[in-house]
């Protein structure tokens, strides 16, 4: 059985390869889902998955009640931690909930026992950091966590775009700290991530990493609007 991310992954690839050939131009709006779904011989759900990653990318633009417009037809450099740095709370977490869950899917696919033993070398430092009171350490260990999640992804294109979401999370890492109670619960929750991911259980692995972003939303008085075919992930 071939997995989302795996189809999600290669539904990416197709549309920039289409793009970077010309086949849709600047400005010009791709195919309805339906019809673009229809010719891929593949579900909405994954073109939709496709599309905001391709957002992501800056390649194209959602636009409510008319379509996907194509903004660029090749990836651009990554942009400068200046724009992260005047983005809120809310995009911050925005970007993870698109990016991680992927991430992490991917991951799980490929991962060897070897990376298995680092990630929970990592989870092991947060929980020494929770018994000893140490929140600085916890958030420390927290951040390490998800930046040797964003080292194990092998896609290239990724490797240059979870830098944004690493600087993103540092950006938001002061709020973070300002809630150390909650450090057994971001423990709790990455220990389910990673229990998915050693199992190699690549859907399980992302919709335990979007419950974690959702969670941490929510912790910080923010309830992020999701699409609706993720709601029971």
């Amino acid at each position: 059985m071939i997995s989302t991310s795996t189809v999600v992954n290669s539904v990416v690839e197709k549309l920039r390869a289409a793009l970077k050939r010309g086949q849709w131009r600047r400005g010009e709006m791709l195919p309805g889902q339906r019809e673009l779904a229809e010719q891929m011989g593949i579900s909405r759900p994954s073109l939709r998955e496709a599309v905001i990653v391709l957002e992501t990318l800056g390649l194209v633009r959602s636009m409510p009640g008319k379509g996907v417009v194509v903004l660029e037809t090749s990836v651009s450099e990554p942009q400068s931690t200046d724009a992260v740095a005047d983005a809120s709370l809310e995009d911050i977490l925005q970007l993870r909930y698109t990016l991680e869950p992927f991430i992490v899917g991917l991951v799980a696919q490929s991962i060897s026992s070897k990376e298995v033993g680092q990630l929970r070398l990592t989870l092991m430092d947060m929980r020494e950091a929770l018994d000893a009171g140490d929140a600085e350490a916890g958030m420390n260990a927290y951040i390490g966590f998800h930046e040797a999640l964003f080292a194990l992804t092998s896609n290239p294109i990724f490797q240059n775009v979870v830098q944004q979401t690493s600087n993103a999370l540092k950006q938001s890492a002061e709020v973070l700290r300002n809630s150390p109670e909650h450090l057994a619960e971001r423990l709790q929750e990455n220990e389910a991530v990673v229990r998915a991911i050693r199992n190699k259980n690549s859907a399980l692995a992302s919709a335990e990493m979007r419950r974690h972003i959702l969670q941490e939303g929510l912790r910080m008085g923010i309830r992020l609007n999701i699409p609706d075919d993720h709601l029971s992930s």
